[in-house]
């Protein structure tokens, strides 16, 4: 493969703006970065970003993970995805039953196995959750581990493996053998109290799963989940910044008082994301109704969102108050950290050549790449 050089009149390179840059990619990597004028260079016209990266992300492009567990539905929901800046993903399956969680295993291997762009690893949400914190998830797949989940938390194929738990739910030696597979558990979806969701981190959780929304509040005196995620100076939360999910002054709170670096955008993101479709089939003959941007089960909770990651990072600018550099970085560096991807949200030499080009006024995609090739 020869080697391709770009030249950015302003790149973000995942701690700072840099103005007339020129790098160079070759085999999927960036080896050069620096000022230093290229004959030849493909200018890219806007400002180019480090790709994002999305740990939660249940569909998109009319593609339902829950609904079909192939690498086709996968193939649709990462092009997406991608025409909104999205270059790495962990696909993630809701509460459903034990063949849905060992089809959705199967197509995650299938597609790492293949070498399909985007797909990170697989991202279970329950079904190991709280009943009064199930919010729109279908109360009759909750249920403990049993060895059959431990089999497919267990598979090496899947790259990187994530499950989101109430950890009341679970025996503490449960989550440990979790940990003890590989995989990283996140508390979610959980009424715990906040000895328990802190007891949990002490034995190796290292995530809670859309701060603030299905967890205990933080009140005067039980500050709950959602004061041991404040709290801990080790774990990463990830956060919808839609307008419905969690309130502007929420989010801004979460991000002031989270230690720099914890704070991650997610999506949240359902089948109709890069579509016109105004509803979908969800369990227990429900459908999720879209009204604007906003998605509500027929039975009325918030059923995920139409989020995709530049309107989270233009959200987070414009409703937040966040400065550009750091909404960035909550979309790319601090996911890919999270996720132990060394080589992922920054543009420095070594990194993967996953890149976005934004247009600078409105920050909306003009162009992504991943492992350097334009999708």
């Amino acid at each position: 493969m020869t080697t391709q050089c770009y030249f950015a009149p302003e790149l973000f390179d995942g701690e700072s703006f840099r103005k007339d840059v020129y790098f160079s990619v070759n085999k999927g990597r960036i080896e050069h970065v620096n000022e230093s004028q290229v004959i030849d260079a493909l200018t890219l016209s806007g400002l180019v970003v480090p790709g994002f990266i999305d740990v939660q992300v249940n569909g998109g492009g009319g593609a339902f993970f829950n609904a079909e567990q192939s690498t086709e539905c996968l193939e649709k929901i990462v092009s997406a995805h991608g025409k909104f800046g999205s270059t790495g993903l962990m696909p993630t399956l809701i509460t459903d039953r034990i063949e849905v969680m060992q089809q959705a295993a199967d197509a995650t291997a299938q597609a790492i196995a293949a070498g399909q762009s985007g797909v990170l690893g697989i991202h279970f949400e329950g079904p190991h959750l709280s009943h009064p914190k199930k919010g729109t998830h279908s109360e009759q797949f909750i249920r403990p581990i049993s060895e059959e989940e431990f089999a497919v938390y267990g598979r090496q194929d899947l790259g990187i493996k994530m499950v989101t738990l109430a950890p009341e739910t679970v025996p503490f030696s449960d989550i440990e053998r979790l940990i003890a597979l590989g995989v990283k558990v996140c508390i979610g979806h959980s009424n715990a109290d906040y000895e328990t969701a802190n007891a949990a981190l002490n034995v190796g959780v290292d995530g809670f799963t859309h701060l603030f929304n299905a967890m205990s509040a933080f009140t005067s005196r039980e500050p709950g989940v959602v004061g041991a995620a404040l709290w801990d100076d080790n774990s990463w939360c990830g956060l919808i910044v839609d307008g419905h999910h969690v309130h502007p002054l929420s989010a801004q709170l979460a991000i002031r008082t989270k230690q720099r670096g914890k704070v991650m955008l997610v999506t949240d993101a359902m089948p109709p994301v890069g579509t016109d479709d105004t509803e979908f089939d969800f369990f227990d003959g429900r459908k999720v109704i879209r009204t604007g941007d906003r998605l509500n089960s027929t039975t009325g909770e918030l059923a995920g969102s139409v989020l995709d990651m530049a309107s989270a990072v233009r959200n987070t600018v414009n409703t937040l108050n966040v400065s550009l550099a750091e909404s960035l970085r909550m979309a790319s560096l601090y996911p890919a950290q999270y996720l132990g991807l060394s080589q992922k949200g920054h543009l420095r030499s070594g990194a993967d050549a996953d890149f976005v080009v934004l247009d600078r006024r409105n920050l909306l995609v003009e162009q992504t790449y991943i492992a350097g090739q334009v999708i």
